[in-house]
């Protein structure tokens, strides 16, 4: 969630990469799963164009432990990093990353005691239930809305947020909201998300190296318990932050400012795990070090990842 990159003026992306950045092998996968999920012919999914960060985005913050972010600055880090969401390089297979990567990872890593974890799309393979649950609740409560949906342009952010800006008004906002979320969960449920490979052993292994991990998710608090419970995750975290917990969602960086108010952390104690450009920006814009996982080439402030089994190999030769 390789081509060669070639700009999609829609998107500002890449035509067939995801928002969390992706192979193409992967994207395709996806499309696979979500119609199966819906019922929908495989050019469905990819009728239309993206919609990207909605105008007027909160993303001015307060002062964040002693850094005061400026609405220009996080402003900027905001759009360069959903810009380059879905970038991968040619010809790079799923979990590898170049040598410079390895070590510009271990970088960030080394010495930071606290982790903060996003789970969709970072520890779990949310992403085609996600997309399957809102396109069924689109084509029910906002169907004009449905040729233009991708949901790549929206990984990361909220599912309120994201139906403010397919809705044209705030009630049929809050029932799509609703719907979404109910149709998400049934998908829970049936077994549709599950974690990616390496998520339990790196947790596992943080915990065994004396980490402290916490989960900062823009999901609801009663779809992410849901997930955590079919994944046998929710054990691995010391607490857990969710879109209900906060006023503002991802990619403003108050998210994250939020998170280490609420845990007291210190920023350079701590590194990020985020899949998708909302969730860079956010972290990067409150001054955390961040690492972007299942990527070839990071949205800008972050260090790529290829996969959560990168990470364990790291974990385990860090002193």
């Amino acid at each position: 969630m390789s081509t060669t990159p070639a700009t999609d003026p829609a998107a500002g992306a890449p035509p067939g990469t995801m928002a969390t950045g992706t192979t193409a092998t992967r994207a395709m996968a996806t499309e696979t799963a979500v119609d199966a999920m819906t019922g929908a012919a495989p050019a469905d999914t990819a009728t239309g164009t993206a919609r990207g960060p909605a105008a007027g985005t909160s993303v001015t913050g307060p002062s964040l432990t002693g850094a005061t972010v400026t609405g220009a600055s996080v402003t900027a880090v905001a759009r360069a990093a959903v810009a380059s969401a879905a970038v991968a390089s040619a010809a790079v297979k799923p979990g590898a990353v170049a040598t410079g990567a390895v070590q510009a990872s271990a970088g960030a890593v080394a010495g930071r005691r606290v982790w903060l974890c996003d789970l969709d799309g970072t520890l779990v393979d949310s992403f085609p239930a996600h997309e399957a649950a809102f396109r069924r609740a689109i084509a029910e409560l906002a169907p004009a809305a449905l040729p233009g949906f991708r949901y790549a342009a929206h990984a990361g952010a909220s599912t309120t947020e994201v139906a403010a800006r397919l809705a044209g008004d705030p009630e049929t906002a809050g029932r799509l909201a609703r719907r979404k979320q109910e149709l998400y969960r049934e998908l829970v449920g049936q077994g549709a998300v599950r974690p990616f490979p390496g998520a339990r052993r790196l947790l596992d292994r943080l915990a065994a190296r004396g980490r402290v991990a916490y989960l900062v998710t823009a999901g609801s608090r009663a779809s992410v318990e849901r997930v955590l419970a079919g994944s046998a995750l929710g054990a691995c975290f010391r607490d857990v932050l969710t879109a209900d917990d906060v006023p503002v969602s991802k990619p403003d960086p108050r998210f994250y400012g939020l998170a280490l108010r609420r845990w007291r952390v210190d920023p350079d104690e701590a590194v990020v795990l985020e899949d998708s450009a909302h969730g860079v920006a956010s972290a990067v814009g409150a001054g955390l070090a961040t690492l972007h996982v299942h990527t070839a080439v990071p949205a800008p402030g972050a260090v790529a990842v290829g996969g959560l089994d990168d990470l364990v190999s790291l974990v385990e030769v860090e002193r």
